[in-house]
């Protein structure tokens, strides 16, 4: 989508460099010559508008996980065919990012933020009226198509908005929205749904979905159009670049290690905290600040160096799952308090693959960075999926409630291999570039 400006002395992880993943470029998806670059109110403003729309997506994946048992009932199905529902939006999602790009791929990047925004809110609202389960099962997928889709296009424009300096900063600015979300948003939808209906919490999505709509409109402006048009083939380059498959493996192996744990907070606090069912919240809620601050802090550093961030974060959350693991048995036994600051802590440090990575993804793919950008989360959900998935199987196999965090801190380790694998071939297609 753009051409790349002429290639400084070294990357910003200090590398002597080609054109590469982290070297000094014109931002994706907009001309050097005719820079977009806000400052101040401005662009605090815009990034605030797409942060809304963050904030909803994350109310809506998040907020249908508590509510499932009303869910359930008001389906006249079982719970676990209700869980069904959360694997059909994750579907959506994998599925939706890449071909909504493609299908937009000539569309003004801000204008494409403002449907999808739409589409959130109308998907929403068919969930909040299905009457069948089946009806319910597709409103769900729908609503997770357009998912990846918006964080990825707005990705994008945050990171042009900003500027060079600032782009990794302002993309975590966006993602604030989804860690608030799990913060603020999930616990209140939750609550109305089960004061007023599960329905409910679908009501209250449409409205930030609209009001997102709105906020885009008016205070994120348009990009200017590069020079060479996009299209769906040019978007597929995506996929010729290794280094974007390196960093959508990260995110679908070493970000499972996270979801390992989260996935069964509501089992860890009674049977490893000792606490009863009612602090299950209160854990939610410390989890999520824990990701609000990590997004913060993680931003900052991508923005002196991306992969670095990322090996921290992988290093970091295979050791804090560890520890956790270790000494959970002794360390919470009646100091619950321990094992809150644990998931804390592990919820902050894994934050720092989200900004960072998506980043790296519009850094690998200079020509095709809304495809590319978008696939983070389709990657994500699959991190999602794995983590949940093996975190259940050791615990159906009797080992326990803290078998979880073994197996994300496997997962993590997973991902540290991707993020060597990464490095070792750029720095080898660096090296015989300067040949």
């Amino acid at each position: 989508m753009t051409t790349p400006c002429a290639a400084s002395a070294r990357s910003t992880d200090g590398a002597p460099t080609r054109p590469s993943p982290e070297s000094s470029r014109s931002l994706p998806g907009r001309t050097a010559s005719n820079s977009p670059v806000l400052t101040g109110r401005r662009l605090t403003l815009a990034l605030a508008a797409m942060a809304l729309g963050g904030f909803t997506i994350g109310t809506t994946e998040f907020a249908s996980m508590g509510l499932l048992p009303q869910i359930a009932t008001g389906l006249s199905v079982t719970v676990p065919e209700a869980g069904r529902l959360i694997s059909a939006y994750a579907l959506g999602v994998v599925i939706g990012a890449p071909l909504i790009v493609m299908a937009a791929a000539r569309m003004e990047r801000t204008r494409l933020l403002v449907l999808l925004a739409a589409s959130i809110a109308v998907t929403n609202a068919l969930s909040a009226v299905a009457p069948t389960y089946p009806t319910m099962l597709a409103a769900r997928f729908l609503a997770g198509v357009p998912h990846g889709a918006y964080f990825g296009v707005a990705a994008l424009i945050a990171a042009a908005l900003a500027g060079p300096a600032r782009r990794a900063r302002a993309v975590s600015m966006v993602m604030l929205g989804l860690t608030i979300a799990t913060m603020v948003g999930v616990p209140l939808a939750t609550a109305l749904g089960q004061a007023v209906g599960w329905r409910s919490t679908y009501g209250l999505v449409v409205l930030t979905a609209l009001a997102t709509v709105v906020a885009v409109w008016r205070l994120v402006p348009p990009l200017p159009r590069p020079a060479a048009p996009a299209s769906a083939r040019s978007e597929l380059r995506a996929f010729r670049y290794p280094q974007v498959w390196f960093a959508l493996g990260i995110g679908a192996i070493g970000f499972g290690g996270m979801f390992a744990v989260y996935s069964y907070i509501g089992e860890i606090v009674p049977e490893v905290f000792s606490l009863t069912s009612a602090a299950v919240p209160l854990a939610l809620l410390v989890f999520g600040i824990g990701m609000t601050v990590g997004n913060l802090v993680a931003g900052r550093l991508a923005d002196r160096s991306v992969m670095g961030t990322v090996v921290a974060g992988l290093v970091g959350m295979a050791v804090l799952l560890v520890v956790f693991a270790v000494t959970g048995p002794v360390l919470t036994a009646g100091l619950p308090i321990l094992g809150m600051t644990g998931l804390f802590l592990i919820a902050t440090i894994s934050q720092f693959l989200g900004p960072s990575l998506q980043t790296r993804l519009l850094d690998a793919s200079p020509d095709a960075p809304s495809l590319a950008a978008a696939l983070h989360h389709s990657a994500l959900n699959i991190g999602n999926a794995t983590g949940a998935w093996i975190g259940g199987l050791v615990i159906a196999a009797g080992l326990g409630y803290l078998a979880p965090a073994w197996a994300g801190a496997i997962l993590a380790v997973a991902g540290l291999v991707v993020a060597g694998a990464s490095v070792l071939v750029e720095r080898r297609d660096t090296e015989r570039a300067l040949i």
